[in-house]
C-alpha cells in the first residue's frame, strides 16, 4: 500500500512538474527582453524574469496587463487568453519593447 502510494506521488510530482515546463520564459538582461519576440499558444503561460541589476516592468502597450516594478530576481507571470499579437515595453525604460504572438 505505501509503494503504491509513494509511487502515485512520484508520478503526480512528475506531472506537475511536466505542467510547469510549458510555460515561456523571456529575460529581462542589459536593457532588453530575451526573445525580443515570443510565440506561444493560446493558454500559455508567459513568465519575465529580471536578471538585469535595475528594476524593469512589464506593460502591454493597450493596458491588457502590466506588472509591478521587478526587481533582480523578480519575475512576472502573465497566461494569454486570446489569440493575438502583444506588444509590451517597460514602462521605466520606454526603448525596452518585446512582443508576444498568440495562436491557436
Amino acid at each position: 500500500m505505501f509503494q503504491r502510494r509513494l509511487i502515485l506521488g512520484l508520478a503526480l510530482a512528475l506531472f506537475a512538474n511536466a505542467a510547469s515546463a510549458e510555460d515561456a520564459v523571456v529575460k529581462i538582461d542589459n536593457f532588453t527582453f530575451n526573445p525580443a519576440a515570443i510565440t506561444v499558444h493560446i493558454g500559455t503561460k508567459v513568465v519575465w524574469e529580471n536578471g538585469d541589476d535595475i528594476p524593469h516592468t512589464v506593460t502591454e502597450k493597450d493596458r491588457g496587463f502590466k506588472s509591478p516594478a521587478l526587481d533582480t530576481g523578480d519575475s512576472f507571470a502573465f497566461t494569454f487568453a486570446s489569440k493575438g499579437e502583444f506588444d509590451y515595453f517597460c514602462s521605466l525604460h520606454p526603448h525596452m519593447v518585446g512582443k508576444v504572438i498568440v495562436v491557436d
